[in-house]
């Protein structure tokens, strides 16, 4: 990118919408408005590495499109504190510097976040729920809604070219219990008002119906835990701690101690105690105490639900775990759904389960769990109350968006827009269009550094984890005669210890690839690293079908 990516010329008055992250897939939430030369960033999430990313944990959007532009920032509004709409918070803010905004939970808990990085003073101005406050030239106000974690809200975003709904993500819930109902009378109230355009979670769009209630699970979960007889472990995304109190009562009721194992679920404990949401006396064991309780006296809460490999749940499946154990005969309950992309991780360790002898219970047999995400019903239920003038899908894979603008249009809503992460939309005046290509791209963590997920160590990484790679040190002297033999080393390809017949051919047709050469060419270094990497690249590619990445290390003496 250009030190300035050169927008399209317009009046200042212009009314701008671009997702850098979250259009068009499910995480990475980005999202950007502009208007009279300014501009509001909604949410800065994270997504999390898959098969197609070795090596790669945490992936986040580049930001160069608005780093470039950061004096123009006004500032940062979250809208709730999922990894995805705020776990980036704590890499990218340092090349941002802009305010910060987020109701009391989502503070609380960036605050621990941003502790483990040193950005423990990061300033966040608290917005109480419901608050309205300013922005720039953008007047806010918040609208309660419901989800799988407390305090998610929906941005109003006023301008002097109309109204925008950014929802965030939500549901209408009628028994969160924990945090209150959706605010229907005020998204009424936004619909009598006026809106140009609602810009909203896409996840269910696909689905009919309604999401379901916490309320309803609480039960369920109470049933399945009486049923077990021994370890109970139950897998659930650590946010969600409405699940989380259902557990402490399904505890209760099974006269078991409920005991915490992984990181992030006791810094949602600390947050939610901090705000009123989890009764600051409730008792929670940790991993160590639990490890000493009777098999039949525990409940154990584990991270992990998706497979992620490091997370509690996957290294007790492994054997892994310092403390806890699962064995034959205890149960093992996924009060959670799986994440598109996630589906050959988590059956991993549904086998590895299986294999211990853990039964395994999920939602494909048992009511264990409910979205936080509106289904068709309560799209609907949404158009009906607000009445926008556009709808423009996000925070969904292609075909979600596409199902959600189809459902808009089946509403009454005069215009949809569908759009991918980049494309710049003149919300107003006139009729919205997509009026430029903004570059975007992503960034992976590594250690401390944020390397581009498409710049080439990654494209190397992932050519070595397809096609493995081979290295092979060639001793010359200065006029090109061969001071020693080849020697090939090709890990991923070929393995020293049963392969060796192959690792020779292979330093074979390395040195007949130099013995081929003209006696000027054998004094040429680039002439002999060409020749030779073409030569082992054929070899490979024709005996195992493969095009490894192919290093040559030259050493005249």
């Amino acid at each position: 990118m250009d030190a300035r990516t050169p927008l399209p010329r317009g009046a200042p008055q212009d009314l701008h919408f671009l997702a850098l992250g979250g259009a068009g897939e499910i995480g990475m939430n980005l999202n950007l408005y502009g208007y009279r030369g300014r501009w509001l960033m909604v949410d800065l999430g994270v997504t999390f590495g898959d098969d197609e990313t070795p090596g790669v944990d945490v992936i986040m959007p580049d930001i160069a499109f608005i780093e470039e532009r950061r004096d123009a920032l006004a500032g940062l509004v979250l809208t709730h504190a999922h990894e995805d709409h705020i776990g980036a918070v704590q890499y990218l803010w340092p090349r941002l510097q802009c305010p910060v905004y987020a109701t009391p939970f989502t503070a609380a808990l960036l605050r621990r976040k941003l502790a483990d990085t040193g950005l423990a003073d990061l300033p966040i101005t608290v917005i109480p729920m419901e608050g309205a406050f300013s922005v720039g030239p953008f007047d806010l106000e918040l609208i309660t809604l419901t989800h799988s974690i407390p305090e998610p809200n929906a941005v109003v975003i006023r301008t002097g070219q109309g109204t925008i709904l950014h929802t965030g993500d939500w549901k209408l819930d009628p028994d969160p219990l924990v945090g209150p109902v959706a605010d229907e009378a005020a998204l009424k109230a936004l619909g009598e008002e006026g809106v140009l355009a609602l810009i909203g979670d896409s996840t269910n769009a696909l689905r009919e119906g309604e999401a379901g209630s916490e309320g309803e699970v609480r039960g369920a979960l109470l049933s399945l835990a009486q049923r077990c007889k021994h370890r109970v472990a139950v897998a659930c995304f650590a946010s969600n701690v409405a699940r989380l109190q259902t557990l402490v009562d399904v505890a209760e009721a099974t006269d078991r101690h409920i005991a915490l194992v992984g990181r992030s679920l006791w810094r949602i404990v600390g947050a939610a105690r901090e705000t009123g949401y989890l009764d600051r006396d409730q008792k929670f064991l940790d991993d160590r105490e639990a490890a000493w309780l009777p098999r039949d006296r525990v409940l154990l809460v584990c991270t992990g639900s998706q497979g992620e490999p490091r997370a509690a749940l996957p290294r007790i499946a492994r054997g892994a775990h310092p403390q806890v154990t699962l064995e034959a005969g205890d149960a093992c309950i996924f009060s959670s759904r799986i994440i598109p992309g996630n589906e050959k991780p988590i059956a991993r360790l549904h086998d590895d389960l299986i294999k211990r002898g853990v039964e395994v219970l999920t939602e494909r047999d048992h009511f264990v769990h409910v979205s936080g995400h509106p289904c068709r019903d309560e799209l609907v239920r949404m158009y009906q109350w607000v009445r926008p003038q556009l709808a423009i899908p996000v925070h969904g894979e292609h075909r979600h968006l596409v199902a959600h603008a189809e459902l808009a249009r089946s509403c009454q809503v005069p215009d949809a827009l569908v759009i991918g992460n980049g494309d710049l939309v003149r919300l107003a005046p006139g009729k919205a269009e997509i009026v430029a290509q903004v570059p975007f791209g992503r960034l992976a963590l590594e250690g401390e550094a944020l390397l581009p997920l498409e710049g080439p160590s990654m494209r190397t990484r992932q050519r070595i984890a397809n096609h493995g790679a081979v290295v092979a040190t060639l001793v010359l002297h200065g006029d090109g005669r061969t001071a020693a033999p080849a020697q090939v080393a090709a890990p991923g390809l070929y393995d020293p210890e049963t392969d060796g017949p192959e690792l020779q051919a292979l330093s074979r047709a390395a040195t007949a690839a130099l013995d081929r050469l003209s006696a000027r060419d054998r004094r040429d270094d680039a002439a002999v690293e060409a020749a030779v990497t073409t030569a082992i690249r054929r070899y490979v590619r024709e005996g195992r079908g493969k095009r490894p990445t192919t290093s040559v290390h030259l050493v005249r003496v």
